[in-house]
């Protein structure tokens, strides 16, 4: 089946996976589609997929995808695949203006295809995969030759395709960059406001989570949100009574998982001060308005020529590049150039506005 669909000219990509529903995420399904035909691949079934690494290694065909981001760094992550010759839509969608970027909201306009979300959610991971199932993950790349014709159309109209294919070009770098997992409770929102006693809470309450996770291989979500985790962190109840009467902990989460929460308080109670975690806090940077007041005017700048082009301003120049551009304070087009977070079509774009609201 690779061979064949590698003398296509293109062949379109995406991947299912289950983080949703599994603590052990991993791809579950991988579909291809040429402008003829469509495959689906299931790699539980199938043991080597080596074949679908060298055709995303194969720089003759254009690979298709529709917010590649996440794809391609599981790829790497599961497989170690690197993909190269890369279209995105959803980068060719941002770049043409449109509003709405979803896959659903491009098929609609462009190719006049609607469709389904009900299985948007769904547990990949399952088997069999019922068919209508099959048929929805199928539909994910079925439409996009279609939709990369269309919108490289459209980006050749607006002369902004070299633009697109520009940004195409660092998608070929990204890599499965995971988190650490001993501090992954520093990264839940809110953690960092606790006092460390509530923070050495978090930490085993985050643990046991972990663990139980792993037991069931489930998303750990779907044991205890982070709210509850937080609320059980603050408050640390040291009793049944005292949690059922902890706000932001569900009756049910209480009744279910009481004695394992409240074995977490305990455990964080009991330890030592130099046990207890503490956040790192870097020293605030001292603010300098001249610097924030030359990124106030390129941002205003960048706004009205976004609003010219009919582009978002996010997807015209980003704030972190504009901060970039305000900390060299180029002079010239040749000092731009040097500013590693500006791209080429920005520059020949927006370039002369920026150096004449810095001079």
């Amino acid at each position: 089946m690779i061979t064949a669909f590698r003398r296509d000219p293109l062949v379109a990509v995406d991947t299912e996976a289950a983080s949703f529903h599994k603590y052990l995420d991993r791809i579950y399904l991988v579909q291809l589609s040429t402008t003829t035909h469509t495959a689906i691949i299931d790699p539980l079934a199938v043991a080597d997929l080596t074949a679908v690494g060298d055709l995303l290694a194969d720089r003759v065909v254009e690979k298709v995808f529709h917010d590649a981001d996440y794809d391609l760094r599981i790829l790497d992550r599961d497989y170690r695949f690197r993909a190269v010759s890369l279209f995105d839509t959803r980068i060719a969608a941002q770049l043409a203006g449109e509003p709405a970027i979803g896959l659903g909201a491009l098929l609609e306009k462009y190719v006049g295809v609607k469709l389904s979300k009900a299985h948007q959610r769904a547990d990949w991971s399952q088997r069999p995969v019922p068919p209508e199932m099959l048929a929805y993950a199928a539909d994910d790349t079925r439409h996009l030759p279609a939709l990369r014709e269309a919108l490289r159309i459209r980006l050749r109209e607006l002369g902004r395709l070299s633009w697109a294919e520009e940004e195409f070009g660092p998608l070929e770098a990204l890599r499965w960059t995971g988190a650490n997992a001993a501090d992954g409770y520093l990264r839940i929102k809110g953690a960092r406001t606790l006092t460390d006693r509530q923070l050495g809470a978090l930490r085993e309450l985050y643990r046991w989570r972990e663990e139980l996770g792993a037991q069931q291989d489930r998303a750990t979500f779907r044991i205890i949100g982070n709210d509850a985790l937080l609320a059980v962190s603050r408050t640390l109840p040291r009793t049944a009574v005292a949690l059922a009467q902890t706000a932001g902990v569900p009756p049910v989460l209480a009744a279910r998982h009481g004695t394992e929460l409240i074995a977490c308080v305990h455990r964080a109670l009991a330890l030592d001060e130099e046990a207890l975690p503490r956040i790192e806090r870097s020293a605030r940077t001292r603010k300098d308005p001249a610097f924030d007041a030359r990124v106030d005017r390129l941002k205003a700048v960048r706004n009205r020529v976004a609003k010219e082009m009919g582009l978002d301003p996010g997807v015209l120049c980003g704030r972190g590049t504009l901060e970039a551009v305000a900390r060299a304070a180029p002079k010239d087009r040749a000092g731009l150039a040097q500013v590693g977070e500006l791209r080429r079509w920005q520059i020949a774009v927006l370039g002369d506005a920026l150096l004449a609201t810095l001079d």
